[in-house]
């Protein structure tokens, strides 16, 4: 184990093609405002749909009206405060909440990853319904999770990202049914998103 911005992380490499990975040390930051508004044009994303924001990080359209922003580890107060500057200059009535502690979020990434989750989640994950850069929120292994397919250097990876007092339990569903594919645990190593 070692030490990442205050969290303890695991240091153990994976070597199998699918891998798990817990990135909740990710800042998490959740905005709520009107859906075609000011503050939707500011970050620039659509529900349903993610886009990397040039100060912010990966923004996902996580519902109507409703934004999760993803930046690096101790971020978040940073992230927290532009977007209260984003929410009072666009003169709307928005909520601007950081999340970073009260949520989990795990990267499951390869080729293996869609076929995964379709043993856990009832969504049609084709690329063709979930492409990349896609966003929705389901129950995944019975937990009510958002999905975002995030694909890394053109592996196709989902962040999934549920309530903290759940993470757990989702990370031992998501590897035992990717037991078959032969998943292995990687360590958080990026500081970046």
């Amino acid at each position: 184990m070692r030490s990442s911005d205050g969290w303890e992380v695991g240091t153990r490499r994976a070597t199998g093609e699918l891998t798990l990975t817990d990135v909740t040390p990710l800042a998490k930051v959740s905005v709520r405002a009107p859906e075609g508004g000011a503050v939707r044009r500011a970050l620039g994303t659509p529900f349903g749909r993610t886009g990397r924001h040039p100060s912010l990080g990966l923004v996902v359209g996580s519902g109507p009206g409703e934004w999760l922003v993803l930046g690096p580890p101790d971020s978040g107060s940073r992230l927290r405060d532009e977007l209260n500057r984003i929410a009072h200059e666009s003169g709307e009535f928005a909520s601007v909440v950081e999340l970073t502690h009260g949520r989990a979020l795990v990267r499951l990434r390869g080729a293996d990853s869609a076929a995964l989750l379709a043993k856990l989640c009832a969504v049609d994950l084709a690329d063709t319904v979930t492409p990349n850069g896609a966003a929705f929120r389901s129950s995944v292994a019975r937990i009510t999770t958002d999905v975002v397919r995030d694909d890394d250097a053109g592996v196709r990876s989902y962040l999934l990202h549920c309530e903290r007092s759940s993470g757990q339990y989702l990370a031992e569903c998501l590897l035992d049914a990717g037991a078959e594919f032969d998943i292995d645990i990687d360590a958080f190593t990026s500081p970046g998103i």
